[in-house]
């Protein structure tokens, strides 16, 4: 069907070309007669004082054409003033025809002063003549015009998309074509499935429907119907589109790419347009798959906040989507894959069966989907024989696929920054502190009281958080400025599916650990503490109204996970003045607590923070060595069962469990752990 609709080569712009070259070519052929020009009057003056010239032209009382004699030739080689030079140039010519040469005087200057001139040489083989230049009169019309119609043509194709693909490409209004990607065979992503690690759930529907558009009998037959929509749901950075695309690498069908952004237009029913015209195109090629990136730009649930959103067209492009999808039959082969990162926008209509049927979640990776990741993102890098994948992958929770694939990255930039013909294991460890701290700033001007007080800081922290046993592990402490952040602490998160009260309490005690030293040491504290106090606010306000975790509030979330209480508390001020009051009190008893810790193991703390004074950077042993072995070490469990997917080699499930690696927020989900440095903002 392609090869039969595919556009002729011979674009309307090469006629266009062809056409101004021709009338080109026919201008300078007319004129070809007049070899050279002279700028001097008095040159044709000596000339016919010298008797050298002959079939003197005046055209159109402005110019002069004429020819020379043997005596004009003689003359021009014996003198080397006015034109004569390049005269003589073209007159010694090897191509030059002497007998049909002629020569023009562009400006006569006043005619009736130029005839007299002539007369007074005793000139008489003159004559005046008038000439019309057709083509040129026709070109000084025509060529303004055709370079509006030029302008005005170019402007229409930029604003209808440049004609891509849908068919519109020959017509000037297609503002309303679709302006979809489109995959077909011979012509894909070049990602497969195998380019895709971890996701092993998500792959397993996925390959589902790729599976149904090769092979559709196989489902038919046993009165299976497949899917019509599936949509990808997941924190950004976690493969969803990498998923769309190995999708569109292997499914050998007509595959429509596109963002929910490009229905959106400033005219008006241009959405909707696009919508039919995509719809119709992917019918036609079916079976096919349509694939919408971002798709709450234009699926937002309706009715909401009206007063503070009044785009009616945005929602007559939801309405005509809304209309296609449950438009076309249940095996027409068409099915739709979507992705966003903010499922709880969407309207209901949207998410109900026979539009999308399946939710497929797609979530940051655990351990073992990291080592998958790893595997996939170190191949083209040339790695040093001690790298090991099982240590990048614990030292990197909380991280995306993309996170995974910047971090390879940054290692092998360092490593090419030091020279190196190999990317070692202490590339990866400053490229993890590079993206999580952000860039060293050695020559940062800071005072030794202000550091006194950082290092006390952040030995604050590492004390508190080696001495409580739900705390989180310590991997590093650095007074050296990082980013925004004056020091830092590295933390090794567990990986937990659930987090108890006595964790909260703890992570909520180490945080707070680092006012607590300033306290303890100087008698005052200071505004290093500001990333710490905003952390445990949200925690503390979380633990409250969103988990229940508070005897007094009891067991009662004021969590609204579809977003629609922005604007409105859903709690009385009685009850907000009860959370704010247990709230101070949750977090001042963390703070005694974190005091009380400090002041037991003063002496270690000091020690700890004259450590980091002369070293600027501490490690796990540096505590050790202080405080003893840590009696509490994580464990982690990793399930080694593999669970093969059907029809592909490269995909292996590994049955794991979500992990928790982001603050406490009030949309949070799960409780926090923290991998990112404690900052001292003062």
């Amino acid at each position: 069907m392609s090869e039969e609709k595919r556009k002729n080569p011979l674009s309307v712009y090469w006629i266009y070309v062809a056409f101004v070259i021709l009338l080109v070519s026919t201008h300078l052929y007319v004129n070809s007669e007049t070899s050279t020009t002279i700028k001097y009057k008095e040159t044709l003056l000596e000339l016919v004082e010298a008797k050298g010239v002959k079939n003197v032209k005046i055209v159109n009382q402005s110019s002069a054409r004429f020819q020379l004699r043997k005596e004009g030739i003689q003359y021009i080689n014996t003198h080397k003033k006015l034109d004569f030079p390049n005269m003589r140039k073209v007159i010694n010519s090897k191509k030059t025809d002497v007998n049909r040469l002629v020569f023009e005087l562009e400006n006569i200057g006043n005619h009736a002063n130029f005839e007299k001139a002539l007369d007074d040489r005793k000139y008489s083989d003159y004559e005046n003549i008038i000439e019309t230049n057709w083509i040129a009169q026709i070109l000084g019309y025509l060529l303004p015009f055709g370079i509006i119609v030029l302008i005005w043509m170019f402007v229409m194709r930029r604003m209808s998309g440049g004609g891509g693909a849908g068919g519109g490409g020959g017509q000037i209004f297609n503002i309303g074509k679709s302006r979809a990607q489109v995959y077909e065979k011979g012509k894909s992503t070049n990602v497969t499935f195998k380019d895709v690690a971890g996701l092993e759930g998500a792959k397993e529907e996925i390959v589902e429907i790729v599976e149904f558009l090769k092979n559709p009998k196989k489902y038919t037959e046993l009165g299976a119907k497949i899917p019509k929509g599936a949509l990808l749901v997941g924190p950004p950075g976690t493969g969803k589109t990498l998923l769309a695309k190995a999708v569109a690498g292997e499914a050998k069908v007509p595959f429509f790419s596109l963002s929910g952004s490009d229905f959106v237009e400033m005219f008006v029913g241009v959405g909707a347009s696009r919508v039919r015209d995509l719809f119709r195109q992917a019918k036609e090629k079916a079976p096919s798959i349509i694939f919408i990136d971002e798709i709450d730009a234009i699926g937002r649930a309706r009715g909401k906040n009206n007063g503070f959103n009044t785009n009616d067209e945005r929602e007559n492009t939801l309405n005509q989507l809304l209309t296609e999808m449950d438009g076309f039959g249940t095996n027409s082969g068409v099915i739709i894959l979507a992705a966003t990162n903010r499922a709880d926008v969407l309207d209901s209509a949207l998410m109900r069966a026979g539009r999308f049927d399946r939710q497929i979640y797609v979530d940051m990776p655990d351990l073992n989907e990291r080592k998958e990741i790893f595997g996939v993102h170190l191949k083209p890098i040339k790695l040093s024989t001690e790298i090991d994948v099982d240590f990048l992958a614990k030292q990197t929770p909380g991280f995306s696929g993309a996170d995974i694939a910047n971090l390879c990255n940054e290692a092998a930039l360092i490593a090419a920054r030091h020279n190196k013909k190999f990317v070692e294991k202490q590339d990866f460890l400053d490229a993890v502190d590079r993206i999580i701290g952000g860039l060293e700033k050695k020559n940062k001007i800071i005072t030794p009281e202000e550091k006194k007080t950082i290092a006390f800081h952040e030995a604050g922290h590492a004390a508190v958080s080696w001495l409580l046993q739900y705390a989180n592990p310590l991997v590093k402490v650095t007074i050296v400025p990082r980013g925004q952040s004056l020091g830092a602490a590295w933390y090794l998160p567990e990986e937990r599916s659930i987090t108890t009260t006595e964790q909260l309490l703890d992570d909520m005690c180490a945080t707070l650990g680092g006012r607590a030293a300033e306290q303890l040491i100087f008698n005052k504290i200071s505004t290093g503490a500001l990333s710490d106090l905003e952390r445990v606010t949200k925690q503390a306000y979380a633990m409250i109204s969103i988990y229940g975790l508070n005897d007094r509030v009891g067991n009662i979330s004021y969590y609204d996970s579809q977003g629609r209480d922005a604007f409105t508390k859903p709690y009385s001020e009685d009850r907000a003045k009860v959370i704010d009051e247990e709230v101070s009190k949750l977090i001042e008893s963390q703070y005694q607590r974190a005091l009380q810790l400090l002041s037991e193991n003063k002496e270690k703390l000091e020690q700890l923070a004259e450590r980091l004074l002369s070293s600027e950077v501490i490690f796990k042993e540096d505590l050790e060595a202080i405080f003893g072995k840590r009696q509490w070490d994580p464990i982690i469990e990793e399930t080694p069962e593999e669970l093969k997917v059907p029809n592909s080699e490269a995909l292996a499930e590994t049955v794991t469990e979500s992990e928790t690696n982001s603050e406490v927020t009030d949309d949070a989900a799960t409780p926090p752990v923290d991998t990112k440095p404690e900052e001292n903002a003062s």
